[in-house]
């Protein structure tokens, strides 16, 4: 790690250093902002005190990020386009990493003071969206072309429909335990009580042992999706620092071993074989597809074969990533990422069988793991930070979770209904590699328990949080947009 700050130029080691701080101040905020989150329902019902119940969300926040993977990580790599963050001069690299992190700091801070849940990875995915609009405007290139279409609409839709998702999977759940506790097992009413009638009837402020325990268990679920999720944000931000900063060490993975070397010469032969094989059959399985046109069949395969071809000489007789130089760790990112792009082209656009879309899925794995990779200092130091986040700034949103979205105090069962569905959720979204909002599925979840058990929403709160959802993407874009202009202008 030492070793980014042995530039010769100081400025150069500052703005590493001061752009490592940002990310890691972001992700502490993304902590106390969002982890709020997980511990709010655990707080409310009293099945835990607030500190035992933060460090223990610290800590399972830690293990998220440290076993959680790296494919949300890479998911906001790639929104940014590769070109641009290749292409760029060290000032301008500069310019847009501190865009994207000022802008996600500064709306995630308003948010947070003024109690709202709003997401850190809306603001997040706006602020590199401003990015990339920004520059092709500057730069009078497509707007089109500035951004990862295909990567940002599956994005997209999961921000979307997630809490929606979440809002009918909670309320979903407590319409199940309402008719198992009046149909089968009536002695398990307590689960429906709040705090106040468990401490006024039974004289009891902690809620049943089992009650308490699944509250316990399913808070200990959203805080380990959480890091899993959120957590790779952070690492995908540092990585995205990196590589436009210090690219030369960062492009691709220098401390790959020879068996990873040769496990990717080994794909790459593998890929080319097939693509010769198979090409022909592609084409008679596509023919009756009057979608398919034959001269898109023949380009797709020339520029996989041609890409494949260029990696294998860079690769040739390779057993170590470091004697390649810097321009030809940059050609071989490139070539790289392009192969994966066809390989998920071949897949989707093209009539292969279940065999070759499997061996397809598990070569692109085998190449990405040259360039999808963070060294385990970067997933330990995001991992300190996002937990520590989550033991400072907890409070305000608890509040707002606990007490103001319902009219109600909020239920055991609405508790563990909305935990339950934000682990779920959460930790599906970590597994398949999408970035997803934490506050915004435990916050629709709530209200989804709130209405299906008829005690109704409070319109405020719940257009405030709304509010929040809908501007914080725009905002992000303009406001990152408009730093990094002003930052292009002043360089």
């Amino acid at each position: 790690m030492l070793y980014l700050f042995s530039y010769s130029d100081l400025n150069h080691s500052l703005f590493v250093f001061l752009a490592l701080f940002f990310v890691l101040f972001y992700e502490a905020i993304n902590g106390f902002h969002d982890t709020a989150n997980a511990v709010s329902t655990l707080i409310y019902t009293r099945a835990m005190s607030s500190n035992v119940a933060v460090i223990m969300s610290g800590i399972f926040n830690f293990l998220g990020v440290m076993l959680g993977g790296l494919t949300v990580a890479y998911a906001i790599v790639h929104l940014l386009p590769n070109d641009l963050l290749l292409n760029s001069t060290s000032k301008n690299a500069l310019a847009m990493v501190f865009s994207i992190l000022l802008a996600a700091i500064m709306w995630n801070l308003s948010t947070w003071y003024f109690c709202l849940p709003a997401s850190s990875s809306h603001s997040l995915i706006g602020a590199i969206i401003g990015i990339g609009l920004t520059n092709a405007i500057v730069t009078d290139s497509s707007l089109i072309n500035a951004l990862n279409i295909p990567k940002m609409k599956s994005i997209f839709l999961s921000l979307v429909f997630s809490p929606i998702i979440g809002l009918i999977i909670a309320g979903g759940l407590i319409f199940l335990l309402r008719y198992y506790v009046n149909n089968f097992n009536k002695n398990f009413y307590r689960i429906h009580m709040t705090p106040l009638e468990r401490e006024k009837i039974d004289g009891k402020k902690k809620p049943p042992f089992l009650i308490r325990l699944a509250l316990i268990v399913s808070s200990i679920g959203v805080s380990y999706a959480h890091g899993a999720n959120d957590g790779q944000k952070g690492i995908g931000l540092i990585m995205l620092v990196l590589i436009g900063i210090v690219p030369s060490s960062f492009l691709i993975n220098l401390n790959a071993n020879k068996n990873e070397i040769i496990c990717t010469q080994n794909t790459i032969n593998q890929l080319e074989k097939y693509y010769l094989e198979n090409s022909k059959n592609i084409f008679k399985k596509n023919e009756n597809k009057k979608v398919i046109d034959t001269s898109i069949n023949y380009s797709h395969v020339y520029n996989i074969i041609e890409n494949i071809k260029k990696t294998k000489i860079l690769l040739q007789n390779i057993s170590n990533y470091h004697r390649l130089d810097v321009e030809k760790r940059l050609q071989l990112r490139h070539f790289l990422l392009c192969i994966s792009d066809l390989i998920d082209q071949t897949i989707t656009t093209f009539d292969v069988n279940s065999q070759d879309r499997s061996f397809l899925i598990k070569s692109k794995k085998n190449i990405l793991q040259t360039i999808e990779y963070a060294p385990i200092w970067i997933i330990l130091v995001v991992a300190l930070s996002l937990s520590i986040g989550t033991m400072i700034g907890w409070k305000r949103i608890v509040i707002t979770i606990g007490e103001k979205i319902g009219k109600k105090q909020m239920t055991y069962a609405q508790a563990m209904s909305a935990q339950v569905t934000a682990s779920f959720s959460i930790g599906i979204a970590s597994y398949t590699g999408i970035p997803v909002s934490t506050t915004h599925i435990l916050s629709s979840s709530v209200a989804g328990t709130m209405l299906i058990d008829g005690d109704g929403i409070q319109i405020k709160t719940i257009k405030n949080i709304a509010l929040a959802w809908l501007l914080t993407l725009p905002i992000s874009i303009l406001l990152s947009g408009f730093l990094y202009w002003i930052a292009l202008f002043l360089i």
